[in-house]
């Protein structure tokens, strides 16, 4: 089992920055691992914005490439997405999910086994 606990979420107007986390408490030690951050708007689907895997790698959606960055502390076993540029389409609740067991910068949120609550982002001026 994997509990997810988001973090760091807000209001922020246009232009600026957040920095979500998302602690992470496994039972396990699992060498291989994905993590990724969704989000979900208003009356829209959740769509998969950012993935690591426990090697490191890294993968974006287009519409966050350039301005938001997935990193991860393993000793702290923290997951990290720091958000610049907001812009109001950036406004929706955010989600971190884990899979256990393999190593893929997937977004498609039907393989991820543990999801946390979220955290709400609100970008407006």
């Amino acid at each position: 089992q994997v509990q997810l606990v988001e973090s760091g979420g807000g209001s922020v107007q246009p232009g600026g920055s957040l920095r979500l986390a998302c602690e992470q408490s496994r039972q396990r030690t699992y060498l291989y691992y994905s993590i990724a951050w969704f989000r979900q708007a208003p009356g829209k689907e959740r769509q998969g914005i950012a993935a690591i895997a426990s090697h490191d790698q890294t993968f974006y959606e287009d519409s966050v490439k350039g301005r938001f960055t997935i990193s991860q502390d393993n000793a702290k076993k923290t997951l990290y997405l720091e958000m610049n540029s907001l812009k109001p389409d950036d406004t929706a609740a955010y989600y971190c999910a884990f899979r256990a067991n393999v190593a893929s910068v997937n977004l498609d949120e039907s393989v991820y086994n543990f999801w946390g609550q979220g955290t709400q982002v609100i970008v407006s001026s």
